[in-house]
């Protein structure tokens, strides 16, 4: 019997395509259904949805869970969001040591760990992200989607050849409609990233929120860097906290005021369009950098990277950095000190309507002890005081 070696040969590469799109599909599965706990602290009383503020969202990916967090004496109303841009995990990790760890003493938090839920599901096309990571805690590993800037196509799909910005009317990058801190102030019949923007913007008028704090990271070839980007309503709150941290910190944060004519972003649409405080704190991350070399979680983790270090040499970064990298719990840090000082200087300033934060780790604690000291072991609390992201 005669082998066709050329129909055999055919066969094999079929299998071999068959295997590798089976194996690539149960990854980008796994990816998307990563259940992340969340071990409600002593002070969350509530978990709502987005829904709960518009309808529009109701069974939707990005429905997120909203934390509601009070204290005993009443006070003001302060927002925290976390991935809003998920390929930035300090932001989400900080919220996360937020929900799990704070005691409010008065006035209330509201914490949103996954700003574009849809955005932690994918990782950015091209750029060999790792679709997860873990964070190492006293009583195993945690583990995280790592996530994309934008919203999942498979939510949101097509882009448009050219984005208008709704209401500015102003032209963006075309993928920028699926760019969570581009589509503010959001509207109610628009894309599932704008519906977002509109729930979050319902959210904050009916909680009468006093101030809404995105958090994000920033790639170090980036000039806006390690800075409170604030709205012309809390330039004072902002000015007086890089001071702070600055000065007694134990680190640099500068601040810069938010552009008039950018449109679409927190800092100025969360603004304008309610009566909240609107800051926008970033904090260097390497691994979202051009010139970086390989993209793996070791990489996502210890911020250390011989490429970035070089064009550092050579005068094309608008942030340091040396051997010791930006590690992760660095950057939390530097999150979780900044967040605190605004809500200290806030209520000496509105004793009325202060909020009043323990039991959250600065930076050097943070640096000191690591981010998974913060992180509750979710195997041992009862179902009642678990979500999941």
């Amino acid at each position: 019997m005669r082998v066709n070696v050329r129909s055999l040969r055919k066969a094999g590469f079929l299998l071999l395509g068959a295997a590798l799109m089976l194996l690539a599909g149960l990854s980008f599965y796994n990816s998307r259904h990563l259940k992340e706990p969340v071990v409600l602290g002593p002070s969350v009383t509530e978990v709502k949805k987005l829904s709960d503020y518009f309808e529009g969202l109701e069974g939707t990916i990005n429905d997120a869970n909203v934390y509601v967090l009070e204290g005993q004496e009443p006070g003001g109303s302060v927002l925290i969001l976390g991935g809003t841009h998920p390929e930035e995990p300090a932001g989400r990790l900080a919220t996360w040591i937020l929900a799990e760890n704070a005691v409010l003493e008065q006035g209330r938090l509201f914490l949103i760990l996954s700003a574009n839920r849809s955005g932690t599901t994918v990782t950015r096309l091209g750029g060999a992200y790792p679709p997860d990571y873990s964070i190492e805690t006293p009583w195993g590993e945690r583990t995280f989607r790592m996530g994309d800037r934008w919203s999942n196509p498979l939510d949101q799909w097509p882009d448009p050849e050219v984005y208008i910005h709704y209401p500015s009317r102003q032209e963006l990058a075309y993928m920028d409609i699926r760019n969570l801190n581009r589509t503010w102030p959001g509207r109610a019949n628009g894309t599932l990233t704008e519906k977002t923007c509109f729930a979050i913007i319902q959210m904050i008028k009916e909680e009468k929120i006093d101030i809404a704090i995105d958090l994000h990271e920033a790639e170090l070839q980036y000039p806006v860097i390690s800075v409170i980007v604030a709205h012309e309503k809390g330039q004072d709150l902002a000015a007086m906290t890089s001071m702070m941290i600055s000065g007694m910190g134990g680190f640099d944060l500068g601040m810069e005021n938010s552009p008039h004519a950018l449109r679409g972003l927190s800092h100025r649409e969360i603004g304008d369009h309610t009566d909240a405080i609107s800051l926008l704190l970033e904090a260097p991350e390497p691994m979202l950098d051009a010139t970086r070399g390989r993209t793996d979680r070791k990489l996502l983790l210890e911020g250390k990277d011989e490429f970035v270090v070089k064009a550092g040499e050579h005068g094309l970064l608008f942030e340091k950095i040396d051997e010791n990298g930006w590690p992760i719990d660095v950057r939390v840090g530097r999150h979780c000190s900044a967040i605190l000082q605004i809500l200290e200087l806030w209520t000496e300033d509105h004793p009325e309507r202060g909020v009043v934060v323990t039991s959250v780790p600065r930076y050097a604690e943070v640096i000191e002890n690591g981010t998974g000291a913060y992180l509750h072991d979710h195997r041992k609390v009862s179902p009642a005081r678990l979500r999941f992201e």
